[in-house]
């Protein structure tokens, strides 16, 4: 294995919008709210700031690294965008981090942002099928495919897929940023209106605006500002692509996802953690789709293939679980803004471990992982953050 990041980069400060319809701001509006409550919390100006980072999938919310600049005036410095599906925010984190990891930078900016809605589509926008023959297949309709599947080799069913939005909700009606803020019940998700069979209105997350940011440097730097008690440190930050198209491929299942395996084993090595669920406290991960979340924690290794059902049944991802899983609500509350998820995600994480949560504030906080899983299960980063 190549050099591992680990403890070689800190989480300075960070900082997020009020995910939802946010008809009244822009992209630039929502990147200058998150980038400077980040500013804010790390204690640091737009001059300590060396080079930055904005994840942001749609051409339409912005283009190139001016997308950034412009609204933060951050001119004559590196500004990068990323794109590489809905892991764009985390990815544009790896890429800083791997900056400050190398030395050629000490403090550097990394953000997500994304205004769908005003796009007045519903569901995510299309951009277009590359597959010139069979055509383009909706998000809910290419994860249906993966409950279908599991519902026929395992026997699940609904009730199964409804611990999950039941759980999130319960978390996410408790967050001041999330999107939805009201408890279900399990006949709510049961009686909800099919959007592509078997998932349902309450299976699958919504279309949200908003924008995250967090500031990195180097650990001994971060000993001299605002967080010098409770800055946190990278353990590892992993990135698996496979294919975009793998209903084209005949050896792919949908009982699970290669980019997330192949991910999480990388992080897992990076960080060195051989028995993750004991040894992750908690974890933020891409709940796209009630049966995603299930399917990422068999893939995280939070228990074994085939028991994820049981597992979320048992109430061992609740917020006073063995393992809590989405804390915060996830993207059942959030909603995804493609770009700003991942370092939404890294927000959660990171107040998690600082003991100073949002919403519900889990009791075991010393390693935290965030999961991004982009497109049909083709791109997955995985990242591992702990305390000092």
């Amino acid at each position: 294995m190549s050099e591992s990041i680990k403890d070689r980069v800190a989480v300075m400060g960070v900082g997020c919008t009020k995910f939802g319809e946010l008809w009244e701001k822009d992209a630039e509006d929502l990147l200058v709210d998150a980038v400077y409550a980040a500013y804010e919390d790390a204690g640091v100006t737009q001059d300590d700031i060396e080079a930055a980072w904005v994840g942001i999938m749609y051409p339409f919310t912005g283009m190139a690294g001016v997308s950034l600049a412009d609204p933060l005036k951050l001119y004559g410095k590196p500004n990068t965008r990323v794109e590489n599906f809905c892991a764009s925010g985390m990815d544009a984190f790896r890429n800083a981090c791997f900056s400050i990891a190398a030395g050629v930078y000490d403090i550097v900016l990394v953000c997500g942002v994304e205004k769908i809605l005003d796009q007045g589509s519903r569901g995510l926008p299309d951009l277009g099928s590359s597959q010139p023959v069979m055509g383009d297949i909706s998000a809910p309709a290419m994860f249906a495919l993966a409950a279908t599947r599991c519902f026929s080799e395992y026997g699940w069913n609904k009730e199964t897929l409804a611990h999950v939005p039941v759980k999130n909700h319960h978390n996410g009606a408790k967050h001041p940023k999330a999107h939805f803020r009201k408890e279900i019940t399990k006949d709510d998700v049961l009686n909800a209106p099919m959007i592509a069979a078997p998932l349902g209105r309450y299976d699958c997350c919504a279309v949200s605006d908003g924008a995250a940011a967090l500031v990195l440097s180097r650990p001994d730097l971060a000993k001299k500002f605002n967080h010098k008690d409770d800055y946190v440190l990278v353990k590892a930050n992993a990135l698996a692509v496979h294919t975009g198209a793998p209903m084209y491929k005949p050896s792919f299942n949908y009982i699970g996802f290669p980019a997330t395996q192949d991910a999480a084993k990388s992080a897992y090595e990076q960080a060195g953690i051989s028995n993750p669920r004991k040894e992750i406290s908690f974890a933020e991960v891409h709940d796209c789709f009630s049966i995603t979340e299930i399917l990422n924690c068999e893939d995280l290794q939070f228990c074994r293939k085939a028991e994820g059902g049981d597992f979320v049944a048992s109430g061992a991802t609740a917020v006073d679980g063995e393992l809590p899983v989405n804390p915060s609500g996830g993207l059942k509350c959030f909603g995804h803004p493609i770009g700003a998820t991942g370092c939404r995600m890294l927000y959660e994480v990171t107040k998690q471990l600082q003991g100073r949560a949002d919403g519900y504030q889990v009791k075991n906080r010393e390693l935290g992982l965030a999961h991004n899983l982009g497109g049909p299960g083709s791109v997955c980063s995985v990242t591992i953050l702990g305390q000092h």
